[in-house]
C-alpha cells in the first residue's frame, strides 16, 4: 500500500531536516515523498537537496500559499494513502506501518486520526493532542479535534472534493476535514500517537496569528454545517457536545485538567 507524503516548507531550516528524516527514515518499503518549497532563502532548499535521493518528487515554485501548495503536490501524488505534514512538524518511528496495517483492517474507512505529541522548539514534550471521533455537526460545536499531522486519508476520498482551499490561510486542514465529511467520507482513530507537532512563538498556533481570519473561518464552517448563523441555543448545545466529547476521552479531559487545554 503506497503513502504519498507532502511536506510544504518555507524559510523553517531550523526544523526541516527533522521532518524529512522523519519520512525517509520510516522502515516502510512503499513511500512517495513530495517536498514543496516556493522560495525559502534560509538555506531550506540545500537541506532538501540534501535528501533528494529520498524525496521523490520535490516541487521548487512559487505559488499562493500553504494550500496551493499542497493541491500543486496532490496533483502529482499516486499513493493509495495521502497525508501532509508541516516543515516544523515530524512524525514518530513506525508510524506508516500502522497506518497501512489500520486501514487493511477497516477497508470501508477513508480518514484515520492518530494521536500526536505537542513539542517546542527543542523537541520537549509539553502536552499531548488526542484525535476524537469527528463529524460535521461535531466540529462546528467545537467537539472533534483531530491531529492534522496524524491524519491519514485515502487517495479516493480525496479526488471527490476539490482538494484544499486556496484562499484559507488559517486552517486549510479543518476545511479539508470538513469537506471530506461532507461528501460522505468515513472517519476513524487509531489509539497510537504517530506525529509530534511542533509549537512555538512562531508558530500560527503558538503567535495567535490571524485571529479574525480564524474566527471568520468558524463562522462560515457553523454555516455551511447548519444553513444557519449561530444563535444564543448554539451555547447550550455546544455545552452537551463537549460534556459528551470527555465522557468519550477520558484521557483528554485528564489531560486537559492537569496540564490545561489541550492545543
Amino acid at each position: 500500500m503506497k503513502i504519498s507524503i507532502v511536506t510544504i516548507s518555507f524559510n523553517q531550516a531550523r526544523f526541516l531536516e527533522q521532518a524529512i528524516r522523519s519520512v525517509v527514515e520510516q522502515n516502510y518499503p512503499d513511500i512517495e515523498y513530495i517536498v514543496v518549497d516556493p522560495g525559502s532563502t534560509d538555506g531550506s532548499r540545500d537541506i532538501i537537496e540534501q535528501y533528494r535521493d529520498g524525496i521523490q518528487k520535490i516541487i521548487f515554485e512559487p505559488d499562493n500559499g500553504p494550500a496551493d501548495g499542497l493541491n500543486r503536490a496532490f496533483a502529482q501524488a499516486t499513493g493509495e494513502i495521502y497525508a501532509f505534514i508541516n516543515s516544523d512538524d515530524f512524525f514518530l518511528p513506525g508510524s506508516f506501518r500502522i497506518v497501512t496495517e489500520a486501514f487493511l483492517q477497516a477497508p470501508h474507512k477513508d480518514v484515520l486520526s492518530g494521536h500526536s505529541l505537542i513539542v517546542d522548539s527543542t523537541n520537549n514534550i509539553i502536552n499531548r493532542l488526542f484525535s476524537r471521533r469527528y463529524t460535521p455537526l461535531r466540529s462546528v460545536y467545537n467537539s472533534a479535534v483531530l491531529a492534522q499531522q496524524s491524519t491519514f486519508f485515502r487517495s479516493r476520498a480525496y479526488w471527490k472534493i476539490n482538494g484544499f482551499n486556496v484562499s484559507n490561510c488559517v486552517a486549510w486542514d479543518g476545511e479539508l476535514w470538513m469537506d471530506l465529511a461532507m461528501s460522505g467520507a468515513k472517519f476513524g482513530r487509531i489509539n497510537e500517537f504517530l506525529s509530534a507537532f511542533r509549537i512555538t512563538e512562531d508558530s500560527i498556533t503558538g503567535a495567535g496569528k490571524f485571529k479574525d481570519e480564524y474566527l471568520s473561518y468558524k463562522k462560515r464552517m457553523f454555516e455551511k454545517v447548519r444553513g444557519r448563523a449561530q444563535c444564543s441555543m448554539d451555547k447550550l448545545i455546544r455545552s452537551g457536545f463537549k460534556s459528551v466529547e470527555y465522557i468519550e476521552n477520558p484521557l483528554a479531559l485528564m489531560e486537559r485538567l492537569l496540564k490545561g487545554p489541550i492545543v
